[in-house]
């Protein structure tokens, strides 16, 4: 009788650890996946080691909107993940003259970052030059405008390259809470 009750109580528990199991991969691999920041380039809003977890499904039933911080996969070799915001949508015009970004030619102005942090052009998009982008393509920059690899240097990012949006940092708890959009233009 023991040993009935014993396997019985061992299959209980291999039955609950199957399901809990079942459903952390069906969050990881098709909703939710956690990304880790690395380097300064999102600084000040976002610090190297932090975690966030990415919602992989918003893009399929919205467009992405300026402000949106993603995850995409970048460019030369599409291998490695970046996470920049969002600056310009497809269809606008994006320009850079004297450390101030202009889309559509109106000055865009930013109240996630501080003022003296310079917005300097790039080998994509040089000084005084104004780009227009293709349909389903974003333009995306680090917060940390001098210490960031983006859409400056290599050009704008497809949808398709785009993994997620980061919607909620975890760890560290100090720093945790839902990722904002600031942006209105």
């Amino acid at each position: 009788m023991f040993i009935k009750q014993l396997g019985a109580f061992f299959l209980e528990i291999i039955e609950i650890v199957v399901f809990a199991i079942s459903i952390f991969l069906f969050l990881y691999l098709l909703i939710l996946q956690p990304h880790k920041i690395k380097g300064s380039s999102m600084e000040p809003n976002f610090h190297d080691g932090e975690y966030l977890l990415t919602d992989k499904i918003s893009y399929r039933f919205n467009e992405p909107k300026r402000g949106d911080v993603i995850v995409f996969k970048a460019p030369p070799d599409y291998k490695e993940e970046f996470i920049k915001r969002i600056i310009a949508l497809p269809g606008e015009t994006i320009s850079i003259k004297d450390n101030k970004i202009y889309i559509n030619g109106n000055l865009f102005e930013e109240n996630y970052i501080p003022d003296e942090i310079p917005t300097q052009n790039g080998s994509f998009l040089k000084e005084g030059e104004e780009i227009t982008l293709p349909e389903n393509s974003y333009f995306v920059m680090g917060d940390n405008r001098p210490h960031s690899l983006d859409s400056r240097r290599f050009g704008y990012v497809t949808l398709d390259k785009i993994t997620g949006k980061a919607w909620f940092v975890y760890w560290p708890p100090t720093e945790a809470g839902v990722v904002k959009n600031e942006i209105t233009f």
